[in-house]
This record gives structure tokens, sequence and C-alpha cells, in this order.
């Protein structure tokens, strides 16, 4: 559900300081080692590793408590703004795979994907090997969604999902593979929104009811709004030619025309069945792509800035084809 979004959002926001200097530790570390002056080289060596070590058990310990804040905080906002609403029922399994054309869980797909991103930038700021970061990183992001699951299985509102689990695997497969494979993250799961109008009044109000009238309401719950991209970059893959670093080709999908999660049948507020006589629709897309991370630039809060949005489809034109043929062309796809 769109739970996952608003999770992966604040906690984002919780371990940006951390990220900040995740980003810029390489530079730190030249600044360090070239302003410390001993007597003796072999004493410089040894005091520089014990410097060293002592400076990444640190950040190990900051990383820990951090992000341990972080789930923590999260958990409790989202139980604040999602679960106290709802009674709770003991654990039960509830099989969601077919709602909104699958858009959730290529959502699920994205926050996972993300998360161990960011899980795996800060592991790898406290120094230790590539593996134990992959490790970390890929136990962080499907374990905080799974503990959501958890919690979907004891609402009455939801229930356990084995199709969310699968995506959120998915997601932090996705990036772990890659460096495994690449060492980098040639292809990138991207995320795209637009505030959507519904201009018809009975469908208006309908998507009112559903998903809200606010921006950041629809952003989390207008599935018909949002898009999802694998992002790959082409010089990764022929790094021969000399196609600009930053330029990516993407992939998306999204569907449309969806007021409700299997159909478009609801029972209103007085009991009465009420129908929108519309086809729901999967579309395809196909457009450039800009890597933020590849721009050079010495600004430390670039670096994370860029690393920030890079989660995010930057705005280009696209052409795209909807499940009924029918092709369109947007100059900007939001």
């Amino acid at each position: 559900m769109k739970k996952h979004i608003f999770s992966f959002l604040l906690y984002l926001f919780l371990i940006f300081p951390s990220l900040l200097s995740a980003q810029s530790d390489t530079l730190n570390a030249l600044s360090i080692t070239k302003n410390i002056y001993l007597d003796s080289l072999e004493t410089q060596k040894l005091d520089s590793i014990t410097f060293k070590v002592k400076k990444d058990i640190k950040r190990q310990k900051w990383i820990t408590a951090g992000s341990t804040a972080g789930h923590g905080t999260a958990l409790i906002a989202l139980n604040k703004a999602w679960y106290s609403q709802y009674p709770r029922s003991s654990f039960h399994f509830y099989n969601d795979n077919k709602e909104w054309n699958q858009i959730d869980k290529i959502g699920h797909g994205w926050s996972a994907y993300q998360l161990t991103r960011a899980s795996y930038e800060l592991w790898k700021w406290s120094n230790i090997s590539e593996n134990q970061a992959l490790l970390y990183a890929g136990l962080s992001g499907p374990g905080f969604l799974t503990v959501i699951e958890i919690l979907d299985g004891f609402s009455s509102k939801w229930g356990f999902s084995w199709g969310d689990m699968a995506a959120n695997v998915g997601g932090s497969t996705l990036f772990i593979a890659q460096h495994l494979g690449w060492k980098e993250q040639r292809i990138q799961y991207k995320f795209s929104f637009h505030k959507k109008n519904y201009h018809d009044p009975f469908e208006k109000k309908r998507a009112d009811d559903l998903f809200g009238t606010s921006w950041s309401q629809r952003m989390l719950k207008d599935y018909n709004a949002q898009t999802y991209w694998l992002s790959a970059n082409i010089h990764s893959f022929f790094p021969e030619t000399n196609i600009p670093k930053w330029l990516n080709i993407a992939v998306g999908y999204s569907a449309d025309q969806m007021f409700g999660g299997y159909n478009n049948t609801w029972i209103d507020k007085n009991g009465i069945a009420q129908t929108i006589h519309k086809k729901r629709l999967r579309k395809f897309y196909i457009a450039p792509d800009i890597d933020l991370t590849k721009i050079k630039t010495k600004s430390k809060f670039l670096h994370t800035i860029f690393f920030g949005l890079n989660s995010l489809k930057f705005p280009l034109p696209s052409l795209s084809i909807n499940s009924e043929g029918k092709v369109q062309f947007q100059p900007i796809h939001f």
C-alpha cells in the first residue's frame, strides 16, 4: 500500500544528515590524513591506523543507533497515521496481488531498492568491507518493510501479503545483484508522480474521497498518477562510446482509470452501488533520463542532493502505449 512510500520518505528524512556525511567521506579522509604529522614514518603509520579504526568503530555505532532510531520513529509515525485508525485483529494473510493493476507491488519494490541503496551508502561510510555493506543493506531494506507487513497482518484493514514480501525482496535483490556483478548500479529503480486532474465531476468526487485532495495525499494514494521506471545508464553498458556518462534510457509502467482496488464499483455512504464505466488501463513508456550521480561536483551538499533526487525520474519527454494500443507522446512526463 501507500504506507511503504510514506515510510521510505520519513526514514530518508531522518537519516539525511548521515547520508550527507557518507557522500563526503573520501574528501574528509584525505584531509585528515594530510594533516597528521609525526616524527617517525613507522609511528605515523601505526597512529594513522589506530585513529582510523577508532573512527570507523564510532561511525558504525552512529549508523546502528541512527538506523534504529530512524526505523523506530518511522514505525511510530506509521502506526499513528494508519494502524491506529483501524481495529486490531488476529494475525492473518491477505492476497492483494490483483489490486491496482500491480502498481502497489511495483511501489514496494521501489521502496526496498531505495532503502537498500541508502543503507549501503551509510555502511560504506563506516569503512566495512563491500560484502558486509551489501549484507547489512540487503537485510535493512526488506527487514524494515517486513515489520510493516507484520503490522499489516495484525490489522483488520489489511493483512500480511506474500506479494508485498516478494516485491520487497525483489527490489533489494536488484540493488545487490548489480553490485555483485558490476560493482555499480547500471539499472536504477525510479519513481515519478504528477497530480492528476479529474475533469468529470463524478470522477473528481470519487478521486477526492479515495485519494484525498492535497498534493501529498495524492502522491501517496493516487495510483493513477504514479509511474515506476527502470533507468539504464547507456555509458556503463557501452563505455567505449562518447555517450555522456549522465545519459540514461528508461522504461516505465503506470496504470490509469482506476477508482478502486479491484474494479470501479463501490458502495457509497448511503448504501447505494456506484460505478464509473471506464476500462482500467495499463501504460508502458520509454523515455530518456538523467543519472544525477554521474554529474561531477565538488560540493558535498550537492552530492547528497543528487543522490537523493536520483530516486526520481527526471522530467523529460516520453512515448507510451496503453493496453488498448493507443500511442501517446508527452513533451514532459512527471
